[in-house]
């Protein structure tokens, strides 16, 4: 057993505990990052199989995303751009849905007003509108309500909901009531307006991978799982044990849960993500394809459309997930009528149950949830903050600043 001393212990190493321990390094104050697993990222993970990248469940990255700006090498990420558009499957049509003056090729299925009509266009520019209008602590702390209700209330019809937007947004929010905080609906059609939907050339895993690498090497610490915590004292199951003066818990709800007390388990969204490698490309274009009649698919991509490095040279590689457990042969089937091609036997690369993939967000949603539990005990993540890359890179940084603030006596509060 071996006793150590430092500033600040985080335990977890995924996006909100290295943006804390990015934080603590930019501010001079020492740190170590405890993390359980053999690599950086939580749930933001790749894995290479057979030269196929493969995310851990479908993810996508926005650069619009402020704390994104603030803390990453977006240029060096090599970032490959979905259209912001989408592609609805609806019968004999795969209608591309978006803004004309960014895809000028959904220009024509928009004006045939199959599933917008002039009504429902209106509506969706006065929703843009307001969504890109003023800051974005407006809507944070603005009326909120389920997005289902915010979409009626905004004059959309049922005909655009039911084959567009929740065909569209259960992909986003892995849940497919829209009971999920209007307000984070507004947010991400914000960040939308903003930059197109990305991924990493070296998949999703690299934004944790360069987040670490921006700490020092003995700062991040894998394969220490942590055991116990308390009264500014971290105990791993190795039986090393770590003083501090604040530790900063960053792991995901359920974990923290056990780890704190008073801290409150969040209900989860789940999500199957399903990989296959056609022999050729099934969709020449770097866009999400939804299902407007409402089947059992959230959404399908060609992700070598959106990023070629996602696959060996020459292959493709399609992504599709879902939310419940689908058998192989009804999400051939459902492939297949989307993509108007037989995928009966595209190779099957990879598929990954994640049970606990986002934290619901019914509404109202606090955005600004209780972060300190005890004179040196603090909490981070999503489930704090927003169900979403920005939510948990945000909560890290508001969290350090908090600890921070209190290391040097300032007592304020804890607040952006």
């Amino acid at each position: 057993m071996a006793v150590h001393e430092v500033d600040v212990v985080i335990v977890g190493a995924g996006l909100a505990g290295l943006s804390a321990g990015l934080s603590f390094h930019r501010a001079g104050i020492s740190c170590v990052v405890l993390e359980a697993g053999d690599e950086v990222g939580g749930r933001v993970r790749t894995d290479v199989v057979d030269g196929f990248r493969l995310d851990r469940g479908f993810q996508i990255l926005n650069p619009a995303y402020p704390a994104i700006r603030r803390l990453v090498d977006v240029d060096a990420l090599r970032l490959g751009k979905f259209w912001r558009a989408v592609r609805v499957a609806d019968g004999d049509r795969l209608s591309l849905l978006g803004n004309p003056l960014d895809t000028p090729k959904a220009f024509r299925d928009v004006a045939a007003r199959r599933h917008l009509s002039v009504k429902d266009l209106a509506a969706l520019g006065a929703l843009t509108v307001r969504a890109a209008a003023g800051p974005a602590q407006a809507i944070v702390r603005g009326e909120d309500r389920a997005t289902l209700d915010e979409l009626r209330r905004t004059g959309l019809s049922d005909r655009a909901i039911e084959s567009v937007f929740r065909p569209f947004l259960s992909g986003v929010f892995l849940e497919d009531g829209l009971s999920t905080s209007s307000r984070f609906f507004r947010l991400v059609w914000r960040s939308f307006l903003s930059s197109a939907p990305s991924l990493p050339a070296l998949g999703m895993g690299e934004l944790p991978r360069q987040l670490a690498r921006s700490i020092p090497s003995d700062g991040v610490r894998t394969g220490t799982p942590v055991e116990a915590i308390g009264n500014g004292r971290v105990r791993t199951a190795g039986g090393d044990v770590w003083n501090a003066r604040a530790v900063v818990v960053a792991t995901d709800g359920t974990t923290a849960a056990k780890l704190v007390e008073g801290v409150p388990e969040p209900s989860w969204n789940s999500v199957t993500t399903w990989y296959f490698a056609p022999p050729r490309s099934p969709l020449s274009e770097p866009v999400l394809l939804v299902d407007g009649q409402g089947g059992s698919i959230l959404n399908t991509a060609v992700l070598t459309e959106v990023c070629p490095t996602y696959a060996p040279e020459g292959a493709s590689l399609v992504s599709a997930s879902t939310l419940g457990q689908l058998a192989e042969p009804e999400m051939r089937r459902t492939l297949t009528r989307l993509y108007r091609t037989d995928a009966s036997s595209w190779p099957l690369v990879g598929r990954y149950e994640i049970p606990h993939a986002l934290p619901a967000m019914p509404s109202p949603h606090d955005f600004r949830r209780s972060i300190r539990f005890g004179d040196t005990t603090y909490v981070c993540g999503d489930h704090r903050d927003s169900s979403s890359l920005q939510g948990a890179l945000a909560s890290g940084a508001r969290t350090a600043r908090a600890v921070a603030r209190s290391l040097t006596g300032d007592r304020g509060e804890e607040r952006p």
